[in-house]
């Protein structure tokens, strides 16, 4: 079964597991770019850097993460992630709750128009 993989203006992600209790993936967000300020109804996401730093927004607080360091997201928090260095940052999402749609992203800041 060949993985799902989607091109974003920040980079890209691959779908490594997606069944019905929990999606995977790997996302990799190029140097300067970062993720929209956004939120979820229906999941909870964990995020687990593997290459690179993170800038991470949840709500009004920042923190940086780097590789083996992790955070949570539970649902209805705003949040984003930023790549300030040079070289792409690589972390794993693992999502859980009742739907993992797309559809499930609601925006509130976005620098590529879809807010």
């Amino acid at each position: 079964m060949e993985r799902e993989i989607g091109h974003r203006p920040w980079g890209r992600y691959e779908v490594l597991l997606d069944d019905p209790q929990v999606k995977v993936k790997r996302i990799v967000v190029e140097s300067g770019a970062r993720l929209s300020l956004q939120r979820h109804h229906h999941r909870d996401e964990h995020w687990f850097v593997v290459a690179g730093r993170a800038t991470v927004t949840l709500d009004l607080e920042e923190r940086t993460l780097l590789p083996g360091e992790a955070v949570d997201i539970p649902r209805l928090t705003w949040h984003r992630v930023l790549n300030e260095g040079s070289a792409a940052l690589t972390f794993i999402e693992v999502q859980t709750g009742d739907s993992f749609s797309e559809e499930d992203i609601e925006r509130r800041e976005d620098d590529y128009g879809r807010a």
